[in-house]
């Protein structure tokens, strides 16, 4: 598996695009919509990521603009990029498709979780235990799908080129038994095995620390490869999470995500924490 180019992020640039390079021109959104024969409305709405937009849209748009064959030509090709599925797209019935189309693309991803091992480094049986537990009244079929989205999603470790991933984990995590000792035994052991790999790097903040910024509002800060691409942090909440990519959420989540690393155990000593916590289970 390879990093393909993720729809989620090439919608989000070329909208991004469309509206600087309107605003370039002078034009407002109801000049837009009276030249080409459209609604304003339409307008907006691939601006603000409300709706899609076709190749001959975006060439009709750029040309509007004034804007030179070279960049027309890489931006229909984005548009293009924009139109193909991600492989989320099958479990959009149960995956959060905007998360899971920008992680996809990440070359960086920065993940503090205070209560649940992250995503990327969960087992399947401990994702089948916090299903079962968590959803006892969830249908059969919808939890298998669930799995299933979950396991895929961890594709994108093993590929030639995985994108570097920082976790830093509360104690609190390691001390909650999801699914039993036998299943948190496994767990554990998964966690070590991925800090061994060179792109993956675990912490854990000890309870004896006290308490630390940012305790408890876990967020996953993700750098693409491109520049042209800005930063994004989802910040997870009760119900469902939020993104932000204006740069001063970015640097404020990036500011914290360096209190949470100064406060944590140093890798090295993190996994032999983990490992420890293997060890008392039995």
């Amino acid at each position: 598996m390879t990093r393909e180019p993720s729809p989620t992020v090439r919608k989000r640039r070329l909208a991004s695009e469309l509206r600087r390079l309107r605003e370039t021109a002078g034009l407002t959104i109801e000049d837009v919509g009276e030249k080409l024969e459209c609604s304003p409305s339409k307008i907006s709405r691939i601006e603000t990521l409300r709706v899609g937009v076709t190749p001959r849209d975006v060439r009709d748009m750029l040309l509007l603009y004034g804007v030179g064959e070279e960049q027309r030509e890489y931006l229909v090709q984005i548009a293009r990029e924009a139109r193909i599925k991600g492989w989320w797209e099958a479990f959009g019935d149960v995956g959060r498709g905007a998360f899971l189309g920008f992680e996809a693309e990440a070359a960086i991803l920065r993940t503090y979780n205070a209560v649940l091992v992250p995503g990327l480094a969960q087992t399947e049986a401990y994702i089948r235990a916090l299903i079962s537990e968590g959803a006892p009244d969830m249908s059969k079929e919808e939890a298998e799908r669930r799995i299933a989205m979950r396991m895929a999603r961890k594709n994108i470790l093993e590929r030639p080129d995985p994108p570097r991933v920082s976790f830093v984990l509360d104690e609190a995590i390691l001390r909650r038994p999801v699914g039993g000792a036998e299943v948190m035994r496994t767990q554990f052991d998964h966690i070590v095995d991925l800090a061994a790999r060179p792109n993956i790097t675990f912490q854990v903040i000890p309870f004896v620390h006290g308490s630390y910024p940012g305790m408890g509002s876990s967020f996953v800060i993700m750098e693409f490869p491109d520049p042209a691409d800005r930063d994004v942090v989802y910040v997870e909440g009760t119900v469902d999470g939020q993104f932000q990519d204006n740069a001063d959420e970015v640097d404020y989540h990036t500011m914290l995500w360096g209190h949470l690393v100064a406060s944590a155990l140093p890798p090295q000593d993190s996994v032999a924490f983990v490992a420890d916590a293997a060890r008392q289970l039995d």
